[in-house]
């Protein structure tokens, strides 16, 4: 289980499984944002864990310069070929972000899209938040956006199938251990492929405690990707906190 996200996220079946989760969310995600911080002209921002670089591509097209940071090697790729469509230059790094380090003080660093909890204790998971502490400049920001852990103890569907040309889908989850564990299995053509995901589930009181015992002062916490605040049928943990 350890390394299922080395597997999962080089799969390209990841971004098929994830079709849904397109650009129209980026673009709420980053408005949220733009709504509540002020970032200096040409300011400095770090995407751990950038994915493809959705999220990337939008800051740097508002002239921003971004550093994207992920261990995927596919979707770094994919990230580059997107900015130079885009034609806007991200700074992409490919790394476990446990072991990254860096120089330079952001004015902003995200972690977006439940890109967190992957590990197996919570020393190595919160051991993020002293990384982010450290890249920021003072009175820099941090957004967090995260699965609510109610919500998906109350909401997990257990079993679905989805058909998508010609490539069958079937995901199955289960909370066991205090995380949420999904099985993947992908039927195309005539082979099948099996994935996993296992993320820790952790409240929004226990990552606020956690945040405001590195000193960061949380300003924000917003349930959904529009902006509604935070309570315990929301669906996502959106955090903005200040360094």
């Amino acid at each position: 289980m350890a390394d299922w996200f080395e597997n999962w996220f080089e799969s390209d079946e990841y971004l098929n499984v994830y079709r849904h989760r397109n650009h129209e969310d980026a673009k709420k995600l980053f408005d949220l944002i733009a709504r509540n911080i002020q970032i200096p002209d040409k300011g400095t921002v770090l995407d751990l864990a950038c994915g493809a670089g959705r999220h990337s591509i939008l800051f740097a097209k508002r002239g921003y310069k971004v550093t994207s940071v992920d261990l995927s090697k596919n979707l770094l790729e994919i990230a580059r070929n997107e900015a130079k469509i885009e034609n806007v230059e991200l700074n992409l790094i490919r790394c476990d972000i446990r072991k990254f380090t860096t120089d330079i003080e952001f004015d902003l660093v995200l972690n977006l899209f439940t890109s967190f909890g992957y590990f197996e204790n919570d020393s190595e998971n919160f051991a993020i938040f002293d990384t982010v502490y450290t890249s920021l400049k003072k009175d820099g920001f941090f957004v967090f956006d995260y699965l609510n852990k109610d919500f998906v103890e109350k909401n997990i569907v257990p079993e679905d199938v989805t058909v998508n040309n010609g490539t069958t889908i079937l995901q199955t989850r289960q909370i066991t251990g205090g995380r949420v564990v999904k099985n993947i299995k992908i039927q195309k053509e005539d082979k099948e492929l099996s994935f996993l995901e296992s993320v820790r589930l952790y409240s929004k009181d226990i990552l606020v405690d956690e945040l405001e015992s590195r000193r960061f002062k949380v300003n924000n916490i917003f349930g959904d990707l529009n902006g509604n605040k935070f309570n315990k049928d929301s669906d996502r943990v959106i955090i903005i906190a200040k360094k």
